[in-house]
């Protein structure tokens, strides 16, 4: 078998985010694949730009690389106790694209936040965002990494035995359900 595709998705655009390092770690850890990173510098939805203009190009292209992976890691922040707008709204915009590119897909959901809790409430948001697009959304194990901003060394990895084991133990899982697919 060729080697699978791993999309990662970061609900974080900021240059130095932890969450876009926390998901390049994880596709480290999955292993020999063909990974690419998702844009969701999308237009906000908006039913009249869909109606004048159909769906933009590179809301397109987001939903053609979903279809296509064997299996999507996405990694987000916590704004206000929930998932961030720049994740949702690309949510939203892929939700309209013909076909389902989410279904029985397998997704990985990991978080950094600077708080104690590590995005927890932000992961339970995404989670149910995630609910009508019947991807295989996996259970766990749960990577929250708290206190995000004493977690990354100068090149964007984990320092922090524990987090790594149970990335690493998530990613085994994905890349699991990839292969099952």
């Amino acid at each position: 078998m060729t080697q699978p595709r791993l999309l990662g998705l970061s609900g974080s655009l900021r240059a130095g985010s932890f969450n876009t390092q926390l998901m390049r770690e994880a596709a480290a850890l999955f292993g020999p694949a063909e990974f690419s990173e998702g844009n969701l510098r999308l237009p906000l939805y908006d039913g009249d730009l869909e109606s004048a203009e159909g769906i933009p190009a590179e809301v397109q292209m987001l939903a053609d690389q979903i279809a296509a992976a064997d299996a999507v890691i996405i990694a987000s922040p916590e704004y206000n106790q929930s998932l961030t707008g720049v994740l949702k709204n690309a949510l939203d915009w892929v939700s309209r694209v013909e076909g389902k590119p989410w279904a029985g897909k397998p997704v990985a959901i990991v978080a950094a936040a600077a708080g104690r809790a590590g995005g927890a409430r932000g992961t339970y948001a995404l989670r149910l965002a995630m609910m009508p697009f019947g991807a295989h959304v996996l259970p766990g194990p749960e990577v929250l990494v708290a206190g995000a901003f004493r977690e990354f060394d100068s090149e964007g990895k984990l320092i922090t035995e524990s987090y790594q084991k149970i990335l690493d133990a998530l990613m085994a899982e994905l890349r699991k359900a990839a292969m099952a697919g």
